[in-house]
Formats: structure tokens, sequence, C-alpha cells
């Protein structure tokens, strides 16, 4: 049976540990369990966090095993590992090799809700390994990315983010792309908009904005070393549209059976997403241009998945 109000957070560095202190404060969950192939590191992060309860809503939070996970609702994966000189980030499938079949033998029943990275690939490995049914594998996808553009927009329109539709999809990566033929501010194109405010400059503007959220990780990463409180919020977003069956649309990757002429890998469209995870990926209008760098994207996301031995 699944429980709803219980997640699971495999993974307790950086991302994993401020993504659980983001999913406590919503008060959507009872009962939180943390994971880790250093188990001291779970406990102290499940004491550290524990010790605010008295603020929060009444919540169970501990260290476990993966034999803990079998009735969470909602199981979020951001185990990795700090990149070597002499490494590329697919070295890291080989600690899914070891996560996933875990939680398969379990027989778990809840979403799985991948964070790590490179997530499209990540989340395609986990879909294949676990054998889970495609609506059940989310990867946190260009959610995050697409917050940076509302950003960054916000700031160059002096307008609330919040009122601004726009989205990244494609690869989570250099390969992603905007979708400026249906950006909207207050349901006016965004070209419109942005007259409105003194920017003519389209075309410029546009590849200094879309390149900025692009460089944005690599810049934080440069004067802090990692990037962690984004992606967490990222992460509270997509668990909150899970938990209240809200069926939000959002920038998740996830299995593409047909849409855009994809098929057999994953990575991020509008989607809508509810209770069971994966509702329906949104047939968005693209342009031309935009419709080639998709394909674009998905090639290349294809090339690394066909050299991975899963």
């Amino acid at each position: 049976m699944v429980n709803m109000q219980k997640v699971a957070v495999i993974g307790c560095g950086f991302v994993g540990a401020t993504s659980a202190f983001s999913l406590i404060q919503t008060g959507l969950f009872s009962e939180m369990v943390l994971i880790d192939a250093n188990a001291k590191k779970a406990e102290g992060e499940a004491m550290d966090l524990s010790h605010g309860s008295a603020y929060l809503t009444p919540m169970n939070i501990y260290a476990g095993t993966y034999d803990d996970i079998v009735d969470a609702g909602i199981i979020v994966i951001t185990a990795g590992a700090n990149q070597k000189p002499d490494e590329t980030r697919l070295d890291l499938v080989k600690i899914f090799k070891s996560i996933i079949p875990e939680i398969k033998k379990r027989n778990c029943e809840g979403i799985l809700l991948i964070v790590s990275n490179p997530v499209d690939i990540l989340t395609e490995v986990a879909l294949k390994l676990s054998g889970f049914p495609s609506n059940r594998v989310i990867g946190s996808g260009t959610v995050l990315d697409t917050a940076r553009l509302k950003y960054v927009l916000g700031k160059h329109l002096q307008v609330d983010p919040r009122d601004i539709h726009a989205y990244i999809i494609g690869e989570h990566g250099d390969s992603e792309l905007v979708v400026w033929s249906g950006a909207q501010v207050a349901g006016i194109h965004i070209n419109h908009f942005c007259e409105l405010r003194g920017h003519f400059n389209h075309e410029e503007a546009m590849e200094r904005l879309a390149q900025e959220v692009r460089d944005s990780a690599y810049e934080i990463i440069e004067r802090k070393g990692a990037t962690y409180y984004g992606v967490a919020v990222a992460v509270k977003r997509i668990a909150t549209a899970i938990v209240k069956d809200e069926h939000a649309v959002l920038p998740v990757s996830s299995l593409m059976q047909g849409e855009f002429g994809l098929n057999d890998l994953c990575l991020s469209i509008p989607t809508v997403i509810g209770q069971n995870g994966v509702e329906k990926v949104v047939d968005i209008y693209l342009n031309n241009d935009e419709n080639d760098k998709l394909q674009s994207s998905a090639r290349a996301l294809k090339e690394v998945l066909d050299d991975l031995d899963l």
C-alpha cells in the first residue's frame, strides 16, 4: 500500500539534504526516510532536520535502509558523486546500477523522482532498470532551468516572474532550448511585451538570456562549488504537484512515446503531473527552428544512451 504522506530521499549530499529541508516545510508529509551510502551522514541529516520539528507539521524523520522505502509515495533520488577531472558524468551511471535494483527488489509502488545528473540519462536508466511503468519514473528535467528563465526574464522586463509563461525543453544541459514562440507575459506574446517595456532587439536579447540560463549552473559552481538551493525548490514543486494531485504542467523529464516524433528516450517537455505521476506529455507548438533544436537535443541524448550497457 502506497503512503503518499511518506517520502524517501536517497542520497544525502548537498542536493539531497537541501531537498529534504525543502520538503519538510511543505506540510505534505508525515514521514521521511533518508538513505545514504554513508549511514552516519544520513543519521546526522535526520537529526538536524528533526530538531526543527517543533515549528513544523508533525513529521517522523529518520535514517533508514532500502527496506524502509517499500510504502513511500515518492522516492527522490539525488545520489551521485563529485566528478573527478578525468571522469565523465556518465561514469555516475554505475551508481544507479547499485541503487535501482535495490528499489526494484522491494516491489515499491511509489513514484521515482530522479534528480541526480545527468538527469535525462539517469531517468532513462532508472526506467529500464526498475521495470516501473513509465508514468512512475520522472526526472526533475528542466523544471529548474525554466525557473531560471522566468527569473532572468523577470529581471529583464521588471515584472513578477510568476506572471511569465515560458519553458525550456529538451536536455537538462547544453543542448536545452527556450520555446520563445510560446513565451508570454499575462497572455501577451513575449516580443510584444518586451516592446511595451522598451526592448526592441529581440534576437540579441533572446540569445543573451538563453545563454545566461544555460551558463548559470557553471557560474554558481565557479563561485561556491555546487548548486543545490534552486533544484531543491524544483523538487518541492514537483512533489507538491504529485501529492496534491494538481494536474500541474511542468517540464519534467519523462519517456517520449511518439511525441514530436521521438521514442524511447527521456527528455523534458511540458507534462501534466498528478498523483499517478505522468498523465500527459503536452504537444506544445514549436516553430521549425525550435523543432530542429529539439531533434538535435534528442540526438545528443540518444548517442549517449546507445553507448550505455543497460
